[in-house]
């Protein structure tokens, strides 16, 4: 079976320096894969590098049968990939209705959705009217999520979605995001290998900008060599 994404020895800068030197990963249809390596590895220059927002100068990137490392984000995007990026970055003036509705890629996208968003996140139904900025940090990574799922996107790239937040809230994102994988394909970068084992069905160790262990999630947990080494953890 064909993966839905085949990134095929990626080589990203930014700037002068070589971040990726590198980077393979395949992802499966319907699944959730975890991108895992110690911070400044190289997993959140991976997925802007799908998105296109630091294009890799060498490998390619193929979604869907598609090479897409060449395309503008913009329209990488409109192929049905949506972003979650680090540190949320919602529009904090806005209230949590106008940042849903503003990642309408059609007309009604929002209303087609609303049922499924407010299913997953009930809080944000609560506080559709208030602002952005008067938001928890939980509440801001649920609106972050619930944006990139106002289009219709075939994959998620997401970037820490537990970063910052309480043990509780990690429960209910780690629910929501099991969820969402019954609409969409998954690719996350988690720094807790605790959450990520319990999301990820499959996984991509990055190392100095390069792929160096994949493989079932399943596997890993019980190879605590490879955690220690690569991770850090026992």
């Amino acid at each position: 079976m064909n993966p839905i994404l085949d990134v095929q020895d990626i080589h990203t800068f930014i700037g002068q320096y070589h971040i990726l030197q590198g980077v393979s990963v395949q992802v499966q249809e319907g699944s959730i894969t975890a991108l895992l390596g110690r911070n400044g590895a190289g997993k959140t220059t991976t997925l802007k590098s799908i998105i296109g927002l630091t294009p890799p100068v060498e490998g390619k990137v193929i979604f869907q049968g598609e090479e897409i490392q060449e395309m503008h984000s913009f329209d990488v995007a409109s192929l049905g990939i949506g972003f979650v990026p680090e540190h949320r970055a919602i529009f904090r003036d806005l209230s949590v209705e106008e940042n849903l509705k503003i990642a309408e890629r059609e007309n009604g996208d929002f209303d087609r959705k609303r049922d499924l968003i407010f299913t997953l996140f009930p809080d944000l139904e609560r506080l559709i009217h208030l602002g952005g900025a008067n938001l928890s940090g939980g509440q801001q990574q649920m609106l972050a999520i619930a944006r990139a799922l106002v289009p219709d996107n075939h994959l998620l790239l997401i970037d820490e979605p537990s970063e910052g937040l309480a043990p509780v809230l990690i429960e209910k994102m780690i629910a929501a995001i099991q969820t969402l994988s019954s609409e969409s394909t998954i690719v996350l970068v988690e720094q807790n290998f605790l959450v990520a084992s319990q999301l990820a069905e499959y996984y991509v160790i990055i190392e100095e900008g390069q792929s160096v262990k994949s493989g079932k999630m399943q596997d890993l947990i019980k190879d605590g060599e490879t955690i220690h080494r690569y991770l850090g953890a026992a």
